[in-house]
């Protein structure tokens, strides 16, 4: 560890210069923020049934609630899951599929336009957002919704996604209860977040120690199975948040093309960290892929493992997305950047403005809304 590192992360006052936003804060409150999304989520009144399919369609913090929902069902849904990042739904959805419109902002327009797509093609359709025009059309067009708590950055509000997503496939009888699965996630949560918390020291503190360890370096995110959604959000919270590029892939997809990028790399491949998210029960062919792995690419870049905990497939991913936040707002910390600004998008979002894409879809949900 540097005496950067040290000298930064091991100062309270820095942190928060830094963290002007208090991304923080919500990383610490993890176990909160779960509970008080299963409180939300109680709301949630679906009378669906007989679908053959189930889409869940959002973007970047939205979605991969979604990612996690399907790897989190795969040994427990009857159903195909399928997550739609698109301006339209998959040409096999109709009104034997059921969509779940994801939007934290409610303004998204690939979302706005794979809502207006569900109806106009009859799905199923339910919508989670915070509100803005998806809650406005789907009360317009008596599309079923749950309206989740807003003023918060939208990746910050997975707790809220993840959760109204896995009691929508309760109530509609798609999985059983999943409430001792929560219940072991929250409580597992909390100790992750005092081991992680801003006021333990760096030699404490394993996700300090990591964001030590990949400063400097684009951090590559490897995972498997359970950990592939996982491994989805490691990366996308070092954009975000550390401001930083990065990468994911999974095994043993990545033993077939991934493995071979490393072999000529030479000096390029200083410039990257792998990180591996592993499992105590992970199988044995995965564990032999994951050490092999380790051993041929050690001698050109430097590696680094995470370490689920926890009993139930929901608190081994969980736990593990917590370690995975809070070192990408650390990293943040030590590049000197405020974790919860996103200057870029923000500017995309502009742009996009201007070429009127969201305003057409907009118009035409209003005559849909006024021809029903």
């Amino acid at each position: 560890m540097s005496k950067m590192a040290a000298s930064v992360l091991n100062d309270a006052g820095k942190i928060s210069d830094i963290d002007r936003g208090n991304m923080l804060e919500f990383c610490v409150d993890a176990a909160r923020l779960y509970q008080e999304a299963a409180e939300v989520a109680k709301k949630i009144s679906l009378s669906y049934s007989n679908f053959e399919n189930i889409i869940v369609a959002g973007m970047g913090g939205s979605a991969i609630g979604g990612e996690m929902l399907k790897d989190w069902a795969r040994d427990k849904a009857q159903l195909p899951i399928e997550v739609s990042r698109a301006y339209s739904l998959p040409s096999y959805a109709n009104e034997r599929s059921l969509v779940l419109v994801m939007s934290y902002s409610g303004e998204t327009e690939e979302s706005l336009s794979s809502f207006l797509n569900a109806m106009k093609r009859r799905c199923m359709v339910f919508c989670i957002s915070s509100g803005g025009r998806l809650l406005e059309f789907a009360e317009k067009l008596n599309a079923p919704y749950l309206r989740v708590p807003s003023a918060m950055p939208p990746r910050a509000a997975l707790p809220y996604m993840v959760v109204s997503l896995l009691k929508s496939l309760e109530k509609t009888g798609v999985v059983s209860s999943i409430s001792e699965e929560l219940s072991e996630a929250t409580q597992l949560l909390g100790r992750v977040a005092r081991e992680n918390a801003p006021e333990k020291p760096i030699k404490n503190n394993f996700a300090k120690m990591l964001a030590s360890g990949i400063n400097g370096s684009v951090p590559v995110v490897y995972g498997f199975g359970l950990y592939r959604s996982v491994a989805q959000r490691f990366k996308q919270q070092f954009n975000e948040n550390s401001k930083v590029p990065s990468k994911w892939e999974i095994f043993s997809e990545l033993n077939h093309n991934e493995i071979v990028g490393w072999e000529k790399a030479e000096e390029l491949a200083k410039c990257f960290s792998i990180i591996f998210i592993r499992d105590k029960a992970e199988p044995t062919e995965i564990r032999s892929r994951i050490e092999t792995t380790k051993t041929l690419i050690s001698p050109y870049s430097k590696t680094f493992e995470v370490w689920s905990r926890g009993k139930s497939a929901l608190a081994r991913m969980l736990s593990t997305v917590c370690v995975g936040d809070f070192t990408s707002v650390y990293l943040a910390i030590l590049r000197g950047v405020d974790p919860t600004l996103v200057e870029t998008i923000n500017l995309l979002k502009q742009k996009m403005k201007q070429r009127g894409t969201k305003d057409k879809i907009i118009r035409e949900l209003e005559l849909l809304a006024a021809s029903r």
